[in-house]
């Protein structure tokens, strides 16, 4: 079931990025990165080497028709969190990707629910599930996940970048 409306955490933003906004997309995503690298099919040494050209597709691509990227932006333009979601060839809903929230703002009131509000709202006009994949160490996620309606599928896939972990789906209803 869809979440209703939350209100935007005060001094913060909830919009999607746009390329202009590479440089902080860039900072951020290392952030996430060097934060929590098992939550993320990307090492950190592969980052640092991608191009400008990269990182201005890759901030573009938010506010593009097949996917959106949503940030929490502060009032000195820090972007502070992140998720983005698309429909991948083949599925029937949405997918999450790239959640994040800096260690300054986890726990704060509502950051984590104005993301996920906005993709609940552009996933829906696409299916009626959004799902998800995490990293079956990744505990503190599985929790958030679970507090806000997804639950575990029952399927796991091997973990790209490491083959012995798995990583589980968790799905959520948007319609009732």
């Amino acid at each position: 079931m869809l979440t209703t409306a939350v209100a935007v955490p005060a001094g913060l933003t909830i919009r999607r990025t746009v390329e202009g906004d590479w440089r902080e997309v860039r900072r951020l995503r290392l952030e996430m990165l060097e934060d929590t690298p098992l939550a993320y099919l990307e090492t950190l040494a592969h980052a640092h080497r991608r191009g400008e050209a990269e990182w201005r597709a890759k901030a573009r691509e938010g506010s593009s028709n097949r996917a959106i990227t949503v940030v929490a932006v502060t009032a000195e333009g820090r972007f502070v969190a992140t998720m983005l979601s698309s429909v991948p060839p083949g599925a029937s809903g949405a997918y999450l990707f790239g959640v994040y929230v800096a260690p300054s703002h986890r726990g704060a009131a509502g950051v984590t629910d104005a993301l996920l509000t906005r993709i609940e709202e552009w996933a829906l006009g696409r299916g009626d599930t959004l799902t998800l994949e995490v990293h079956e160490d990744n505990a503190r996620a599985i929790a958030a996940y679970r507090k806000r309606g997804f639950v575990e599928t029952g399927v796991t896939l091997p973990y790209p970048l490491d083959p012995s972990r798995r990583e589980l789906e968790m799905r959520k209803e948007l319609r009732a």
